[in-house]
């Protein structure tokens, strides 16, 4: 069985809220500071990887997005890039389609209304692409829960500033 409850606090985090020293991760692995450039993975698709050229410059200098960080910012990509070529299609085609339908013997008998596929597209890659921006504080409430920061990338930093 799996964990309960919500998601654990960034140490970052707890360290800023105050949170008692015995419920703070003192030995959370930290990913070190990337000395090369962050580069998307090969099997995005060119629509994933404009997503990725438009939001990965502005995680990586605010120390979300890191080398450890990588394929799960690319799968937000994917999801963005399939959530905006559903949309498109279900723009041009409309939400509701005439689909052939066929005998026994595969000759068409008459159409049939139907809903998009593309409305299916559309509500899995929304769902995929909320719950992976949320980890990457893409959203206005995962951001609101997030500290403003100053780049570091080490929350044992924090323990050394005051």
């Amino acid at each position: 069985m799996g964990k309960r409850g919500p998601h654990p606090a960034p140490t970052a985090l707890k360290l800023v809220k105050g949170t008692r020293a015995d419920r703070v991760n003192t030995e959370e692995p930290v990913p070190s500071p990337s000395v090369e450039e962050l580069e998307p993975p090969q099997w995005l698709t060119p629509e994933a990887v404009e997503f990725w050229e438009e939001y990965a410059p502005d995680l990586i200098r605010k120390g979300v997005l890191t080398a450890w960080d990588v394929e799960a910012f690319a799968v937000t990509c994917d999801a963005a890039a399939r959530r905006r070529k559903a949309a498109k299609a279900l723009e041009e085609e409309g939400e509701v389609i005439q689909a052939p339908v066929f005998d026994k013997n595969g000759k068409p008998t008459g159409f049939r209304i139907s809903r998009n596929p593309w409305t299916v597209v559309l509500g899995q890659a929304d769902r995929q692409l909320q719950s992976w921006a949320a980890r990457f504080g893409l959203t206005p409430s995962d951001r609101a829960q997030l500290t403003g920061g100053d780049g570091r990338r080490d929350p044992h930093e924090d323990l050394l500033t005051g």
